[in-house]
């Protein structure tokens, strides 16, 4: 029988993992969809808006799963997590009122607009509600990523009483990791919401591949992703040499150097043996891993055994390695189609299925580096502050138990009808445009 605080872990763990899935297509749609709208303010064209209002729905559907998710992961840190606001309330509470005040009121005051102010605002406050609200789940965005980078890089603070209280609010802000982080997960967004697009645009091709509806947001949606992914590779480096400085036992986890090497090789595939500690079945790139990280080819990576506490291995080993090869993979599908769209080749059945294979694929990528963010900074709840075990809640483990049960069934039934939903849209609304997407008259859109 597990305890209560791998319970609990568990239980946050599942939290987090279906709210993340939902802001990470929001903070990039919003930008999407002020793009959609600019482009039928200038051009006029009834695809622009037909594409907006369609995306509007989708984006709300989308950011109201968010909001009841949040609510609900919030509830944790008093019913699970009571330790952690004992500890760091005076600056975790203050972080996340200030998410609430400045960027979620907004969007969800302008969501309305956007929703149902079609003919009933001049066009020009509906333009501007759109921009509200994307730059209103940017500010969200900005608050919870202070939070979590504090909590992973902790500045600006004292301890009195055994309880933290801030000494710097901008030290506190602009902690050492927060503006990678923050970078990297706005990339992350962007090409989520990239190839969610993209994919349900193949798929309306498919279902109609003569109506010319997905041929602009697909060729939208792929270019963003093109252009997104090698600054993604870019942020990801530098957040990696950042993470190398302020947490050494991560980036040795996620390598597999047990042992202090200079020179490491860069591990293709290993099974790492937490007993032996030592890695099995090794095929590796001698040097690399050192001239990635420290950009020399003798570069020393402290191993495991320097720390006297490091997280479990096997997890951040496996999972940056997911992260990193589906990232490849995006790069390679939004490159090649990004070629055949700018030069209007057609695009077979085999390409199309395959783009919609790859709709969700941000979400693969971002939860295998968000499970490598947050596991690796184990034992840690705040990094040399609160151990996670620390904070965890005296609740037996028969009553956390049993809200993980409802919680998992609840998040599996909603995460079905939500994928369900947004191919039922996508095939419900396929007007008729002209190959070369000239303006059509105005139209409702039938979604």
């Amino acid at each position: 029988m597990l305890d209560t605080l791998m319970l609990s872990r568990i239980q946050f763990a599942a939290n987090i993992s279906f709210h993340i899935l939902f802001p990470t297509i929001t903070i990039a749609l919003g930008w999407m969809l002020v793009f959609f709208k600019f482009r039928y303010n200038r051009t006029g064209e009834q695809i622009w808006l037909d594409t907006y209002y369609f995306w509007v729905k989708v984006f709300a559907l989308t950011f109201a799963l968010g909001v009841v998710s949040g609510i609900t992961m919030s509830f944790q840190f008093g019913t699970n997590w009571p330790g952690f606001m004992e500890k760091v309330g005076n600056i975790a509470g203050p972080l996340l009122g200030y998410e609430v005040m400045t960027a979620f009121f907004m969007e969800a005051t302008f969501l309305g607009i956007m929703l149902f102010g079609k003919n009933r605002v001049p066009n020009w406050v509906h333009t501007l509600a759109t921009l509200l609200v994307a730059i209103g789940t940017t500010i969200s965005a900005f608050w919870i990523l202070v939070l979590n980078s504090w909590m992973h890089t902790p500045t600006g603070f004292e301890i009195i009483d055994g309880v933290v209280h801030p000494t710097s609010w901008f030290e506190v802000i602009f902690n050492p990791s927060m503006p990678y982080r923050l970078s990297h997960m706005l990339l992350a967004s962007g090409l989520t919401a990239s190839f969610l697009i993209a994919g349900i645009s193949a798929y309306q091709k498919l279902k109609s591949p003569t109506s010319g509806v997905s041929d602009k947001p697909l060729k939208v949606g792929i270019t963003a992703a093109a252009i997104l992914i090698p600054l993604q590779v870019l942020v990801g480096d530098m957040h990696g040499l950042n993470t190398l400085e302020h947490q050494p036992q991560k980036i040795a986890a996620m390598e597999g150097v047990w042992e202090t090497e200079q020179g490491a090789p860069l591990l293709l595939f290993a099974v790492p043996n937490e007993e032996t500690r030592s890695n099995d079945f090794e095929v590796g790139i001698p040097n690399l891993a050192s001239l990635i990280l420290t950009h020399k080819l003798d570069g020393e990576i402290k191993g495991l055994e320097s720390f006297e506490y490091h997280p479990p291995v096997k997890p951040l080993f496996f999972g940056f390695r997911i992260m990193v090869g589906v990232g490849v993979l995006m790069l390679v599908v939004s490159w090649f189609t990004a070629y055949r769209v700018w030069r209007n080749q057609p695009m077979p059945k085999w390409h199309l299925m395959g783009l919609v294979a790859m709709t969700f694929s941000g979400w693969v990528a971002t939860l295998s580096g968000w499970y490598v963010t947050e596991i690796g900074r184990q034992p840690w709840l705040v990094q040399g502050v609160l151990k996670t075990a620390d904070a965890v809640t005296p609740v037996a483990s028969s009553h956390v138990g049993i809200t993980l049960t409802i919680y998992l069934t609840l998040y599996v039934v909603l995460m079905v009808a939500y994928i369900r939903t947004l191919f039922f849209l996508a095939k419900k609304r396929l007007p008729e445009y002209q190959s070369d997407n000239h303006a059509q008259p105005n139209k409702e859109v039938n979604a």
